[in-house]
């Protein structure tokens, strides 16, 4: 098991046992520390990730000691400007050992990515119906041009299933209300076309058109 945590600053991939230097710790020598900014657990395989941090989880730790890390130079020179500086820093540090990983808050945390799958899943539930109310392509129907396609979808009737329900007095009446100029047209074999459109017998329509001439019975 590992955690990743952040301690004074710094983020540390850490484990039981592990001794980690650490930017200077106000607590004593030999004392406790806690730290409760975890931002990712590793439960043998099972990782929780915080948001940012895991809620109730957290690191604990003891101070072993506090000392100064090596001598760092810092040099910084300007050209032709005869600015040279030399300093050297040493970081003030503190040494721990991690004692244990408390992982409670990764058991919350299940709960709520299940949560949110659920709720993906019914978003997508929900869109299901949108997509089986798509329009047929009416232009399949042999007499059916794109303007009388329109004028039809505009009257309500967008589907194959639609149009083989609607007589063929009603649909005449929709097209020469239409100011579409598509009242010449003759809706008589419509209804049967778009029944077998609407069951998926395409060949036995294709059989059907080769018989009609303009969507009309030769």
């Amino acid at each position: 098991m590992y955690a990743i945590v952040e301690i004074a600053g710094q983020q540390f991939k850490v484990s039981k046992d592990l001794k980690v230097y650490v930017h200077r710790l106000a607590n004593e020598e030999g004392s406790k520390v806690s730290f409760d900014k975890v931002l990712l657990l590793d439960d043998n395989g099972n990782i929780t990730l915080g948001a940012p941090a895991i809620e109730g989880a957290s690191v604990e730790a003891k101070v072993l000691q506090h000392l100064k890390g090596d001598k760092v130079i810092v040099f910084k020179k300007k050209r032709r400007k005869g600015y040279k500086k030399r300093n050297g820093h040493r970081q003030y540090l503190t040494q721990i050992v991690i004692e244990g990983i408390s992982a409670t808050g990764a058991k919350k945390a299940a709960p709520k990515a299940e949560a949110k799958t659920e709720k993906v899943a019914e978003v997508k539930e929900a869109k299901a119906p949108k997509a089986a109310k798509k329009s047929d392509d009416l232009a399949l129907i042999e007499g059916i041009g794109p303007k009388a396609a329109e004028v039809l979808v505009a009257a309500g009737i967008d589907t194959f299933a639609k149009l083989a329900k609607t007589s063929a007095d009603k649909v005449k009446e929709i097209l020469e209300a239409s100011e579409a100029k598509v009242s010449h047209l003759d809706p008589t074999t419509w209804a049967q076309q778009a029944q077998l459109a609407a069951d998926g017998k395409m060949d036995e329509l294709k059989k059907l058109q080769d018989e009609l001439n303009g969507g009309k019975a030769v």
